[in-house]
């Protein structure tokens, strides 16, 4: 269903994207210098498509940056249980070598509370 909603949402955009593109080809200049209209200083003359697509990527990586940073927390707790989880497995493997070694019965379950 989510793949359905993404082509439903993206592929007309990718469609407009693309007709965008081929209607404006021609140059354009972009200019960086605000205080010389007549000589600019730093001036970038491209297709108005590029400029189109240079804004996107631009705004996907923005966007990837503040969800990747926004989402820190969430990786550094899972980071933590996971140290955690991994300390009981060596925990529970070190109990069940022992078990083993003195041939003991693991106890679990309600043998276990009678045993306390």
């Amino acid at each position: 269903m989510a793949r359905f909603l993404k082509s439903l949402i993206f592929l007309p955009l990718a469609i407009l994207l693309v007709v965008f593109a081929v209607a404006n080809r021609h140059d354009v200049t972009f200019s960086l210098d605000p205080f010389s209209a007549n000589d600019p200083a730093l001036t970038v003359t491209a297709p108005l498509f590029w400029f189109l697509f240079a804004a996107v990527a631009v705004g996907v990586i923005i966007g990837g940056v503040a969800t990747w940073t926004k989402q820190g927390k969430y990786r550094k707790e899972a980071r933590v249980k996971r140290r955690e989880a991994d300390r009981w497995h060596e925990e529970a493997d070190k109990l069940k070598a022992i078990s083993e070694t003195t041939n003991a019965p693991a106890l679990t379950g309600p043998d276990q509370r009678n045993a306390a």
